[in-house]
């Protein structure tokens, strides 16, 4: 597959194309919603803050979750890359196998038993809850005759993802107090976040974009198949180790900050590949970009569907990625 952009010079000036849109959509969500502000009112409550609701609203919510969202829909974009490189399969995404409830488990686990409150120690608990969904689903598809397989794979992460979603709720419901604290973040959501919750997990998830971004190279050999890499020359038992840290980074700082959000992980990477192909050097920033462009504007729908409330970004990006999801299985494409 050769995507529908051809060439190197044209590949990078989509890719800054993408950056400016990026930086446009979020210009739109720090103006865009029930309280009616402007570009001019949102530099001035940072050159001349005058103290107005308008300034406030500007500071406090619409730049955090423009930034939150962002930041959400990078990481769980080159996480899907990672994901359906990893295992050769095009539905691998954190949701699908668990990985997002994994951790949105072991975090109202904390919530409910620990007494958890800060979003440092959301964040080292998502991590915890990440890594052990993806080892558990990992398990799992390999275990039987004929050993780890793409249909194997997905039915166990499905397995994982409903084992911790029917415990999550099963805490829920003993624990009225919990349940208020976190039934809208389970949603999955970039409202009300603050700028020292992205801080706390910018860190992390960083590293997880660079190290992504050198590992481009590498998945392009692991796409050929694990024979033909060692042939290559790649340690693959290292590059797997890796690669999977980097997913738990990922999807485990998103849900710290914003909730199980599901199918930009799925959608994301298919986009990427019908513009540039299968080269990883270019899916992984065409897929962070997207991801990022996607959730912002999704996070935008968000707040006009029931107006003058705001529903949750993780239904307006589910409704958006059912759709896709089933015409990809109709298509039956996993199964290669």
């Amino acid at each position: 597959m050769n995507g529908i952009l051809h060439g190197s010079k044209i590949r990078t000036a989509a890719l800054i194309l993408g950056i400016i849109l990026s930086f446009v959509v979020m210009v739109l969500s720090v103006v865009l919603g029930y309280t009616d502000t402007s570009l001019s009112m949102a530099i001035e409550a940072y050159t001349a803050f005058n103290g107005s609701n308008e300034h406030l609203i500007i500071q406090l919510s619409r730049v955090p979750r423009a930034l939150v969202g962002m930041a959400v829909g990078i990481s769980l974009g080159i996480a899907g890359v990672l994901m359906q490189a990893l295992t050769r399969n095009p539905i691998a995404s954190p949701d699908i196998f668990g990985v997002n409830a994994g951790a949105g488990f072991f975090i109202v686990f904390g919530v409910t038993f620990l007494g958890i409150t800060s979003i440092q120690q959301f964040m080292w608990i998502g991590f915890l809850g990440a890594a052990v969904a993806s080892g558990l689903a990992y398990a799992l598809g390999s275990a039987g005759r004929g050993g780890l397989t793409p249909v194997k794979l997905t039915l166990a992460g499905a397995v994982m993802a409903a084992l911790f979603a029917s415990l999550t709720q099963g805490m829920l419901v003993t624990n009225e107090k919990a349940l208020d604290e976190v039934l809208f973040w389970l949603a999955g959501s970039v409202e009300g976040r603050k700028l020292s919750m992205l801080a706390a997990v910018m860190p992390a998830l960083l590293v997880a974009w660079i190290v992504s971004l050198l590992l481009s190279r590498q998945l392009n050999a692991f796409a050929l198949g694990e024979d033909v890499a060692v042939s290559l020359g790649q340690k693959t038992v290292i590059f797997k180790f890796v690669a999977a840290l980097m997913v738990v980074l990922l999807a485990g700082g998103s849900v710290a900050i914003a909730g199980p959000i599901s199918f930009i992980g799925i959608v994301v990477p298919h986009f990427a590949r019908y513009l540039v192909g299968s080269d990883h050097r270019w899916i992984v920033p065409f897929s962070a970009l997207t991801g990022g462009i996607m959730l912002v504007l999704a996070d935008i729908g968000a707040r006009y569907i029931i107006m003058p409330e705001e529903a949750p970004v993780g239904v307006v990006t589910a409704l958006l990625g059912t759709p896709f999801f089933i015409y990809i299985v109709r298509k039956g494409i996993f199964q290669r």
